[in-house]
């Protein structure tokens, strides 16, 4: 696995001597922001679920809708994980893996599948694969084996708590304290400041929120950016004396501590 895929790039790159601090559980939660995920999937709903909900946590995804197309990508691009259908047209997804293995590539791959026997199971792991998860299934626990796979691929362990000055987030819990005092966050409330906790001293536009948060690929022209951080500030800021969600005018909003 490259190196590379960890390194920060584009957007979420921070400059070195950043002014603002940050502890390392903030720099290894903006290292998965940068992975790539491969999609080998044909179904078009399991597909679309599962792009939207990877782009939502942050990965890079490519998808393919067949084996061969899926091989194709593997094999002349790097993926820190692969997510590999068994039935698929023009190559099914274990001939797809056992092909990746013997070319030499270990890219961490799971399967999905509807096929539950312990055979089955057992034959996808014998040709290659890291994991095997059966339809239906539990977003959050695809991406809890995700994580795994690829925490055990590159020895990172995986962050659990984003700090900034006296605020706390658990991501486990999806709690967050501020100068030890407990804030009820809405869903979207909790994934705006993540957002920017994970990106602290960076100013995030609202473009960049828009497509982080919503899923939005442009600019609608709304004023829900503005709403949602008004609500975030109403409760991160309210009771301290100390502001830590700041506007810049005319560029966007930034995470940041003296």
């Amino acid at each position: 696995m490259p190196k590379s895929s960890f390194c920060w790039s584009g957007r979420d790159q921070m400059a070195p001597g950043h002014p603002f601090p940050y502890n390392e559980s903030v720099v290894e939660s903006w290292r998965y922001q940068t992975l790539k995920v491969l999609v080998v999937e044909d179904d078009e709903k399991t597909a679309s679920f599962l792009i939207r909900n990877l782009h939502e946590e942050g990965f890079d995804v490519d998808e393919a809708a067949d084996g061969k197309k899926g091989l194709s990508l593997a094999l002349t691009k790097s993926y820190d994980v692969a997510i590999v259908d068994i039935m698929l047209p023009k190559l099914d997804g274990l001939s797809l893996i056992e092909e990746l293995r013997r070319k030499g590539v270990h890219t961490p791959v799971i399967i999905l599948s509807a096929k539950r026997s312990v055979d089955d199971r057992v034959r996808g792991l014998q040709k290659g694969s890291d994991d095997y998860l059966t339809k239906p299934f539990a977003f959050s626990e695809l991406l809890a084996r995700l994580q795994a796979l690829i925490r055990r691929a590159t020895g990172t362990a995986e962050p659990t708590r984003l700090t900034a000055g006296d605020l706390t987030m658990d991501l486990l819990r999806r709690e967050v304290f501020r100068n030890n005092k407990k804030i009820d966050l809405q869903p979207r409330e909790f994934d705006l400041l993540k957002y920017l906790m994970q990106n602290a001293g960076k100013i995030m536009s609202k473009t960049l929120i828009l497509e982080r948060i919503w899923g939005y690929g442009f600019d609608p022209q709304t004023n829900v950016v503005d709403v949602l951080v008004c609500r975030l500030r109403n409760k991160v800021d309210k009771d301290s004396e100390t502001k830590i969600i700041h506007t810049v005018r005319g560029v966007g909003y930034v995470l940041k501590v003296s």
